[in-house]
C-alpha cells in the first residue's frame, strides 16, 4: 500500500549514536501516542546497520503511519519504509527511481534558487529553511513564507514547509498552500517531544475545522 506523508513530519535528532537508539524509539512512541504519523529518519553518523535498526524499530512504532529514510536508497525497501528522501549530496530522484521499487516514494528537499531539474522525478517536496534554524544557520539563509508560497505555486508536486517551524506557523504554512511541515528541532529538541507534537497535531486539526465550516 503507498502511504502518503502526512502534514506533520517528525525528523530524527540528526546526531544519534548507536547506544542512542533505545532512546530514540521511546521518543518516538510517545509522539506516536501524541498523534504522529511520520517520521524521517535522517542520521548521516549511523552506520548502515545501525540505520536499518533504527528505521525497522521506528516502523513498528509508527505502525500504519508513514516512514521514510533520507538518502540511503538500499536501506529504504529493507527497512519497510514508504519513501526515501533525498538532498543535494543524494542521488538525484530520477537516478533513485531506477534502483527503488516502484511503490516507494521519493522525497527531495529543495531550496530557493535551485534549478529546477534537480527535483525532477521527485513525487513530493521539503522547502526551507522558511525560517532561522540552527541546522542551517550560517549555510542557508531563511527564505520567509512569501518565498514558500512562491515555490508552491510554482511547481506540480506537494511541498512540505521546513525550517524553524512552530505550532503557530503550521496556519500560514498551509496558507502558503504547502500540504504540511517539516520539524527537528520544534519536536526531539523540546522539553517534552510528546507535547510538543501533540501543539502541531492540534495546529493541524483546528485548520483542518475551519477550512471544512468554511
Amino acid at each position: 500500500m503507498i502511504r502518503p506523508p502526512p502534514a506533520l513530519i517528525a525528523l530524527t535528532p540528526g546526531d544519534v549514536r548507536e547506544r542512542d537508539i533505545d532512546s530514540v524509539v521511546r521518543l518516538f512512541q510517545a509522539c506516536v501516542r501524541a498523534g504522529l504519523r511520520g517520521v524521517l529518519v535522517r542520521e548521516p553518523g549511523l552506520s548502515d546497520r545501525a540505520t536499518l535498526e533504527l528505521a525497522r524499530r521506528l516502523r513498528d512504532v509508527v505502525h500504519d503511519g508513514w516512514l521514510c529514510v533520507h538518502d540511503r536508497v538500499h536501506l529504504a525497501p529493507a527497512s519497510g519504509a514508504d519513501a526515501v528522501h533525498l538532498g543535494w549530496r543524494s542521488l538525484t530522484p530520477v537516478a533513485a527511481r531506477a534502483v527503488v521499487p516502484a511503490a516507494l516514494r521519493i522525497g527531495f528537499s529543495a531550496h530557493a534558487g535551485d534549478e529546477a531539474r534537480l527535483a525532477e522525478g521527485a513525487d513530493y517536496l521539503f522547502f526551507g529553511p522558511v525560517k532561522d534554524t540552527p541546522s542551517k544557520r550560517g549555510i542557508r539563509e531563511p527564505t520567509g513564507f512569501d518565498a514558500l508560497a512562491q515555490f508552491t505555486r510554482a511547481v506540480p508536486e506537494p511541498v512540505w514547509a521546513l525550517g524553524g517551524m512552530e505550532p503557530v506557523d503550521v496556519e500560514t504554512a498551509l496558507a502558503a498552500s504547502a500540504a504540511g511541515v517539516a520539524v527537528l528541532g520544534g519536536i526531539v529538541r523540546a522539553p517534552d517531544p510528546a507535547r510538543a507534537c501533540a501543539a502541531y497535531v492540534e495546529a493541524w486539526n483546528a485548520h483542518a475545522s475551519r477550512s471544512a465550516g468554511g
